[in-house]
């Protein structure tokens, strides 16, 4: 094995948390203090309008359902929403320390990439807010390059720019049919990962299935 490449959100960083951590910095700008079942209700409905729109690029969407649902004195002018998103989100993001240890670790061995879904400018500033750039030697991003996940061209694309083959190459990600059936269709193999141990709702085999990044180094056979 020569190169491993990883999906950004939700598996190289944890976007439930961030989007938690946002869902407090508007708490805390416009409504003040909320407290009890109100405030469990309120992030419930975030996350819900969050996963609802989650993948499109504007995020107004998101917001202003948010503000209709629970109006406050000082609501979020529409107008501004997506900047706010733009602005604050990317640095709600936050790095595990040990997931860092486990990325050197394979740095050493094998080139490591990664291939994003998203904004430039989003994806961009969650790398850099959060370290990571200095760790890979590929890093795509869809709007950046006109391709998108599951497209096996964006998979195609780092594997010329690693200038491997793809069968010396692997795919970590937590999303079957964008990350696994995604790079499967590059005719590399797929690893999903898979910390809440979901079942798997689809017809899409991947090639192996983690819980942790440390089985992809105590899975030597990922290496061979």
């Amino acid at each position: 094995m020569k190169a491993i490449l990883f999906d950004l959100d939700d598996t190289l960083l944890n976007r439930d948390h961030a989007v938690d951590n946002l869902f407090y910095i508007i708490l805390e700008k416009y409504y003040g203090a909320v407290q009890g079942m109100l405030k469990k209700d309120m992030l419930e409905k975030f996350k819900e309008y969050d996963k609802r729109d989650y993948g499109i690029a504007d995020k107004t969407n998101v917001l202003s359902s948010f503000f209709d649902a629970f109006p406050s004195t000082f609501q979020l002018p529409r107008h501004d929403m997506q900047d706010f998103w733009d602005q604050q989100f990317p640095y709600c993001f936050s790095i595990d320390q040990h997931m860092l240890k486990v990325l050197q670790t394979i740095k050493k061995q094998v080139q490591v990439g990664i291939i994003t879904n998203g904004s430039t400018q989003r994806q961009k500033a969650k790398i850099t807010h959060t370290g990571l750039a200095s760790y890979f030697d590929v890093i795509l991003i869809s709007e950046e390059v006109g391709l998108t996940k599951p497209d096996k061209r964006i998979f195609e694309l780092a594997l010329h720019q690693l200038q491997v083959q793809p069968n010396e190459a692997l795919f970590v990600g937590d999303d079957l049919a964008k990350d696994i059936a995604g790079c499967q269709q590059a005719r590399m193999k797929g690893i999903w990962y898979n910390p809440p141990r979901l079942t798997n709702p689809t017809d899409i085999k991947p090639d192996a299935v983690i819980h942790s990044f440390e089985q992809l180094i105590k899975g030597r056979a990922l290496f061979n």
